[in-house]
């Protein structure tokens, strides 16, 4: 039996493009997320300055300094003051609120008022994206004067957690493409074709199915309606040992009968009419079936 390995379709190769494609496409995504993430990052330390700046104000403070916004981790951030400061409770709650609202990347934070040397926590409340999971206390009392810290921590879900989902959710779905395409460019065995197609070639043979008969050196063999059908059981299987009891059943039960002599009649038959191809023949594995073997 000739085989023959199965060349990349155009299918196949518009699949790889698209895997190339898709693969570039995530690179860019990461890197133009980036570049957003950083000016997302530069506009949010704007707005916890403007924060600084009016809690500046309303405790009637218009000359002292907001010190530089500190990133003290990943998502959070500390505002400092260059002198003493009091503040309304609900006015920090407020001015916070209004500011951060125009942050893209905020949804959830959470806010703690430290004292000098972070010794403990003045104030603190926590925003939700959802209203009713706010917590806000102690609304309309006035700290006393002292050099506060604002530290503001911020619910990661902005754009890393966007990049990362992007590109971790990207994976799967890149390795199941990566396994589609390899899988339909590993070589393959073209399998015979069947006994309503074609023409199979066994050797130097080729065995016309439809027309049933073997054509070698262009002279063509006649075969019989059974040869036929034994020969292409066999041919669909080549070197392999197909059992005796099989091609008993596939040939002869559907009719009803079973000869036990017969089939080794027809086998005999088949031999003799491969003969002009020394490299093909029917051999018996004994106690077994029948083999074609198709020495190449």
């Amino acid at each position: 039996m000739r085989y023959s390995l199965n060349m990349l379709s155009g299918k196949r190769k518009y699949l790889w493009g698209s895997l190339i494609l898709l693969f570039a496409s995530m690179i860019c995504l990461a890197f133009s997320l980036t570049g957003n993430n950083s000016f997302d990052t530069a506009r949010r330390e704007v707005l916890l300055r403007k924060i600084g700046d009016e809690l500046l104000l309303q405790s009637g403070d218009s000359t002292s300094r907001v010190l530089p916004v500190q990133k003290v981790a990943e998502n959070e951030y500390q505002i400092r003051f260059e002198h003493d400061l009091t503040f309304q409770s609900d006015s920090l709650v407020s001015t916070t609120t209004r500011l951060l609202a125009k942050d893209p990347l905020t949804q959830d934070y959470v806010v703690n008022v430290l004292t000098r040397g972070n010794a403990g926590v003045a104030y603190g409340f926590a925003i939700s994206g959802n209203k009713k999971d706010d917590i806000v206390a102690c609304k309309g009392r006035k700290q006393p004067a002292a050099r506060y810290v604002i530290d503001i921590k911020f619910k990661p879900v902005g754009t890393n957690i966007m990049k990362k989902g992007y590109l971790l959710g990207s994976l799967p779905f890149l390795a199941f493409i990566g396994f589609i395409f390899l899988r339909s460019a590993k070589p393959r065995k073209v399998a015979p074709k069947s006994e309503n197609t074609g023409i199979l070639t066994l050797g130097s043979v080729l065995f016309d199915v439809q027309g049933r008969q073997l054509l070698i050196d262009k002279k063509a063999t006649e075969l019989t309606g059974t040869e036929t059908r034994i020969l292409n059981i066999l041919a669909l299987a080549p070197n392999e040992t197909i059992e005796r009891s099989r091609l008993q059943k596939e040939i002869w039960e559907d009719e009803g009968v079973i000869v036990g002599r017969s089939l080794d009649m027809f086998i005999s038959k088949l031999r003799k009419k491969l003969e002009p191809d020394p490299n093909i023949n029917i051999t018996v594995v004994r106690g077994k079936g029948y083999k074609l073997e198709i020495n190449s």
